[in-house]
């Protein structure tokens, strides 16, 4: 039943020798890898205006300048990740950077902070996308939290297709939103050039505000510095683009920086000159697309193409996330589970990671998950920061090709990222605390993960070619675990005979009754009269204790004569998966027990049922 529904979910697994099919053109990896990022300028404005707004509506002119830093931000942020690109194809981005130029440390805090921040982008993004479905549908808001999980696990089985499926169901949403915001923001700033819509900008540029601060205008800047969230994710996919797997991710990246700079642009513009205010009624990006097509039908497809790419934007969290997890599990910083690959060449795991964090996140904030928006951009620009200078001790190393031009972009993207990190702890301490200690506990997961890899390795290894010595034995102990005499204790004495020299059938018994007690005793010896039975009461109707104690004992026997000790666990198995869910699994119980005990072999034995 499992496996039917699977193929109906997730398809038909693909050969490994079709991995270069499921490889991204920048036409689908534009919609794959840029939904977040585009996503964010349904906000960003108006992050930065509701920041101004709490001082007077002449503020909000302030949002022009803080626009342009961001912008600034965004230029340099580009320009490094494309030297990311072409210097550490191999996908991971901040983290491979920031691993090389300053260390693991750095690196593992990089790649830390973005794995929480991907768990934070798909319960931001598919909130966000909640609250538009429950905006246009106000009897569905009860429902929020289950809506919310449905779209995450809607994402996760979309993502487990595999990326050709996921980028052509993504391709609709992202260009739709694209289409119309273009549409929006060049009717809105024709209109305005050419007077046709009289500007109501509640005061000009360069107006003095008394009571303006320092303070402020950088509150406004960090807030509004959530719209570059995303921008990173293209670095870490680059093994999932097309060859050339570089020109291809660069191109990708560039593309998607000039739409987001021209959308956060205009419709920051567009807000100022139409006098458009934050409130709690209406979102300052559905007042532009009313100001610009009025109540007409292109203001609901603005609308409609908005709810889809917010409930989309998760998906850049699915694309980046299995491919950082990748590159930690193959530094062994994360379990190696993480490298695998599922039926339809996608890291399975990491996906499904990904959205059972999501689904955690979404349940323990019940859906309201807005005033992450400060930890969520520090989970961004905390790998910023590192990487791009990271990316500075890169070009004075390598010293090729106009270096000190490359060097200065990340210094100005450096410096602006740290300010801005500065500026999130200091001014917005009450959301961002739990990073704190988040990044402590993650960074010492990491290091008992690596130093567990590194004990086995340790342990495993061959010391020198053709030295290996291996203990000869005398012979061996099989013990056969009874509970009655039938078909399946017959096989198991047989095969225990073929491969022991000693065999030990042991039956454990807590029947109050003596008679009942030893029945199986007595029907064992009728069967088997030269094979030893060792019948053990137990008062307490636990079955695994008294196992290992005998099973301890004879061990210790069998090794003072050079004997391995065998414990065979014999176990029918039903004809169908979901029979077994009708049988007590007394076999997977002493065999998780016995595993414990390095001295002892743990075998099973299997009977096939045909009914």
């Amino acid at each position: 039943m499992w496996r039917y529904l699977k193929r109906l979910l997730i398809g038909k697994p693909l050969k490994t020798l079709d991995e270069g099919g499921q490889a991204l053109t920048k036409f689908k990896a534009l919609a794959l890898l840029s939904s977040d990022a585009l996503s964010s300028i349904a906000y960003g404005t108006e992050q930065i205006t509701s920041v101004l707004l709490v001082l007077s509506a002449a503020a909000t002119w302030y949002a022009l300048p803080v626009a342009g830093i961001v912008l600034i931000l965004l230029f340099a942020i580009t320009l490094s990740y494309r030297q990311i690109i072409q210097a550490y194809p191999s996908g991971g981005g901040a983290y491979v950077v920031a691993s090389t130029n300053w260390g693991k440390s750095a690196g593992l805090v990089a790649g830390g902070s973005l794995l929480v921040d991907y768990m934070l982008t798909v319960a931001v993004s598919v909130t966000s996308g909640t609250e538009a479905i429950t905006s246009a549908i106000p009897s569905m808001h009860p429902y929020s939290v289950p809506i919310a999980i449905l779209i995450v696990l809607g994402i996760m089985a979309l993502n487990l297709r595999g990326l050709r499926d996921s980028a052509s169901f993504l391709t609709f949403p992202v260009y739709f939103f694209i289409v119309m915001i273009t549409i929006m923001v060049g009717i809105g700033f024709f209109n305005i050039v050419t007077g046709r819509v009289v500007a109501h900008a509640a005061a000009s540029v360069g107006t003095a505000v008394p009571g303006m601060t320092v303070v402020l205008f950088l509150k406004a800047l960090s807030s509004g510095s959530s719209s570059l969230t995303g921008v990173e994710a293209i670095s870490n996919a680059v093994p999932n683009f097309k060859k050339p797997k570089r020109r291809n991710a660069a191109s990708t990246l560039t593309i998607m920086a000039l739409i987001l700079a021209v959308f956060f642009a205009g419709i920051t513009f567009l807000s100022y000159a139409g006098g458009i205010l934050p409130n709690s009624q209406q979102t300052v990006l559905s007042q532009v697309g009313e100001m610009v097509f009025g109540h007409g039908l292109f203001y609901y497809l603005l609308q409609l193409s908005t709810a889809l790419i917010l409930a989309v934007a998760a998906n850049t969290g699915f694309s980046a996330f299995p491919m950082l997890a990748y590159n930690l599990a193959k530094d062994k910083y994360m379990p190696h589970a993480y490298m695998d690959r599922g039926d339809r060449l996608g890291y399975s795991n990491g996906i499904i990671s990904l959205a059972v964090g999501a689904i955690v996140l979404i349940l323990i904030f019940h859906g309201q998950t807005s005033l992450l928006i400060p930890l969520y951009a520090v989970g961004v620009f905390v790998p910023f920061t590192l990487s791009q200078s990271g990316m500075i001790i890169h070009w004075f190393r390598e010293r090729t090709g106009h270096w000190l031009l490359k060097s200065s972009a990340n210094l100005l993207g450096a410096a602006l990222s740290f300010g801005l990190v500065v500026c999130l702890f200091f001014l917005h301490f009450g959301n961002v605390w739990p990073y704190l200690i988040v990044m402590p506990v993650l960074l010492r997961l990491f290091f008992k993960i690596h130093q567990h890899y590194v004990k086995v390795a340790k342990q495993l290894r061959i010391a020198a070619k053709g030295k290996v010595q291996l203990h000869d034995y005398d012979g061996s102990t099989v013990i056969v675990l009874v509970s009655n005499v039938t078909r399946v204790t017959a096989g198991a004495i047989n095969y225990a005979r073929s491969i022991g020299d000693y065999v030990i059938a042991m039956h454990v018994s807590f029947d109050a009754d003596p008679k009942k007690e030893h029945k199986t005793a007595v029907e064992f010896k009728a069967e088997y009269p030269d094979v030893r039975f060792v019948d053990i009461h137990s008062s307490y109707r636990s079955i695994a204790n008294p196992t290992l104690r005998f099973c301890d004992v004879i061990a210790r026997r069998a090794a003072e004569r050079n004997y391995t000790t065998t414990v065979l666990v014999p176990q029918f198995v039903p004809r169908r998966p979901w029979q077994n869910i009708l049988h007590n699994q007394t076999g997977l119980r002493l065999r998780a027990a016995l595993n414990s005990r390095e001295n002892i072999i743990v075998s099973t034995y299997h009977y096939h049922l045909n009914e």
